[in-house]
Parts: structure tokens; C-alpha cells; sequence
């Protein structure tokens, strides 16, 4: 057996240079399962990875992906056997731990959960993380009191993977989207998706100095923090939600306490990487149902490993469109 993986190598001089590579099958220890990996997938973590962003990745040479799915090889765990089904996503898998881009993954059996039986390999990573996280996000909104009957909900940074996949499933559970989104070309795309209106970002990501605005939203779901966040935290009805994920506009959140305190307005933060094994299995299982869109193809660019340089520059430009589904 062979391993293929994508290693990124770090030289003498501090430059980062990656490729693909014949590297040795793993060895596991006690409590270590491996996986013969199916498919992964590509996140912007990933993408800061492969440049060897010192926030994501501190070790090297380095094996990117924090996602994969497949079936295990070899088990030195008593919860999982020798072929079973299964998946993992986050924790240190494709930070300093080698990741799901090679053919033969080792992690941790606390790092790993049983594979829903109502999903493929396929449509599962073609959630992956972000899937995951638009889960974590939809799911606080329910849990919160926010129904379809409470009003719009604003998705930011709509066209990236947690955002194309949140419109998705909302849709699925009859809400009203309303998107932001800063590719004016890709409008059409996100109302076929599910989406009733669309807000350029430069007509949002505006400095207002008023501390609120007309209540509008039930709820937010917000993959992009900085100011838009901040502007849309604003504009939520009396008792709404809004979940935050992301920091591609900005990790800084320039508000004020109004929204909070006038308008009872909650503020949830989404980790998918270290939340409990129990609440990414809930999810998970109603991904693969109660969640489960049937938009999936429509999102989906589909590339090997060879591939995975130039999606990566995609991603790190600003430039992606929906997700990256990775055959191994």
C-alpha cells in the first residue's frame, strides 16, 4: 500500500513550498485508529496552512486538511473495528497534526465519530467543516426561539462554504434569507440557492455612527465578523440571535452594548473545532436529515490532490465559490 499525501515543506531560507509525495503509512499507538481516507475537503484554515501561516501551523513538513472520511484500516481502539465507517473533522487534525490530504490518516480515537448511515463519503465532506459549522449556526437559531414565522434572517459572506451551505439549509427549513455577499456576479446563484434578497457588501459594510437602527432580522448568521457584523447586530428585532464564525472581514467588532440591552439581542459564538463529540454527533445526524439540502452539487467543486494549489490561491484570493470536495 501506498501513501500519497500533500505535504507542504518549510526550507533553510523560511520559504514554504508544497507538492505531492510517496510518504510512509502511519504507525498508531494505543488509543489510535487509522483511516484509509475516501475524499476530504478544503477550508481557508487549510489554505493558511499550505502558506505556512504560523496561527494554523507551527510543524513542518505538514500534510494540510482538517477534514476526512473513510473507513478504518487499522484499530488499536476498542470503540472502532476494522472497517467502520467513519469521520473527522477539526480538533489538531491538518494544524499541527498531519491532516486528511494522503491516503492514510492516524488520529486519535477521541477525534473520531461513527459515519451517519443515511449520507455518502461524498456528501459528506462536501459539507465538511463548513457544513458542520452552518449546522452549529442554524441549530443555535432553533434553540434560541427562532422560527421561520419570527422573520428574515441575514446570512454574511453568503457565497463562501459555511454561508452557500447555511442559505441552503435555512431555505430547507422555510425561512426567509436575505444575503450579503461581495461578488455582485454571483447574485443569481445565491437566489438559486435560496436566497429572496441580496445586499452587496459595499452597501452594507457602511461605518454608521447611530448606535441602532429599524429592527429588521430574527436572526444573523455571520461568517465574516469585523464591521458587518457590528451593522448587522443593529438592525436585529427585539429578542433575536445572531451566531458568529468567521473573521474574514475582521476579527475586531466595533459595537456598543444597545442592541444587547434595549433589544435583548444574544450574541453566540460557533467553534466546530473543540466543541464536544456529543454535540458534533447531533449535528452531524441532522446534516445527514432533518438538515439535509439538496443543493449539495450546486456547491461542489470536486478536485484531486494535484489540484489543491491552485484552489488553495482561489480561497487565499477572496475568489471561492461554494465547496471544495477533495478525492483522496
Amino acid at each position: 500500500m501506498k501513501n500519497k499525501a500533500f505535504i507542504v515543506n518549510k526550507t533553510e531560507e523560511g520559504k514554504f513550498v508544497s507538492g505531492i509525495e510517496e510518504i510512509a503509512i502511519p504507525t498508531i499507538g494505543e488509543n489510535e485508529i487509522l483511516i484509509k481516507a475516501s475524499y476530504s475537503s478544503l477550508n481557508f484554515k487549510d489554505a493558511l496552512s499550505s502558506v505556512g501561516n504560523p496561527g494554523v501551523t507551527k510543524n513542518f513538513p505538514h500534510v494540510t486538511g482538517i477534514d476526512v472520511v473513510g473507513v478504518v484500516e487499522e484499530s488499536h481502539s476498542s470503540k472502532f473495528k476494522k472497517g467502520d465507517e467513519v469521520l473527522v473533522t477539526g480538533y489538531d487534525m491538518g494544524m499541527n497534526s498531519d491532516g486528511g490530504h494522503q491516503s492514510f490518516v492516524k488520529v486519535p480515537e477521541s477525534w473520531v465519530l461513527k459515519k451517519p448511515s443515511n449520507i455518502t463519503d461524498k456528501e459528506i465532506m462536501t459539507y465538511g467543516t463548513a457544513g458542520l459549522t452552518a449546522g452549529l449556526s442554524v441549530n443555535e437559531l432553533l434553540n434560541n426561539g427562532v422560527t421561520p414565522q419570527s422573520g428574515e434572517i441575514l446570512v454574511t459572506g453568503a457565497t463562501g462554504g459555511v454561508g452557500s451551505i447555511t442559505v441552503s439549509i435555512l431555505k430547507k427549513l422555510g425561512f426567509d434569507i436575505v444575503a450579503i455577499s461581495g461578488k455582485e456576479d454571483k447574485i443569481p446563484f445565491l437566489k438559486e440557492l435560496g436566497a429572496k434578497e441580496v445586499i452587496l457588501r459595499k452597501d452594507f459594510d457602511i461605518e454608521n455612527k447611530k448606535p441602532m437602527m429599524k429592527e429588521r432580522f430574527a436572526g444573523v448568521v455571520d461568517t465574516v465578523g469585523g464591521n458587518i457584523l457590528a451593522e448587522a447586530l443593529k438592525v436585529i428585532k427585539y429578542d433575536g440571535v445572531a451566531t458568529c464564525c468567521g473573521l474574514t472581514s475582521s476579527f475586531e467588532l466595533p459595537t456598543n452594548v444597545f442592541p444587547f440591552i434595549l433589544r435583548g439581542v444574544r450574541l453566540i459564538g460557533i467553534d466546530s473545532v473543540e466543541c464536544k463529540i456529543e454535540k458534533k454527533t447531533a449535528v452531524w445526524e441532522k446534516l445527514a436529515d432533518d438538515f439535509k439540502i439538496d443543493t449539495l452539487e450546486a456547491l461542489t467543486n470536486e478536485i484531486t490532490l494535484e489540484q489543491l494549489p491552485k484552489a488553495y490561491k482561489t480561497l487565499l484570493d477572496g475568489k471561492a465559490v461554494g465547496r471544495y470536495l477533495v478525492k483522496i
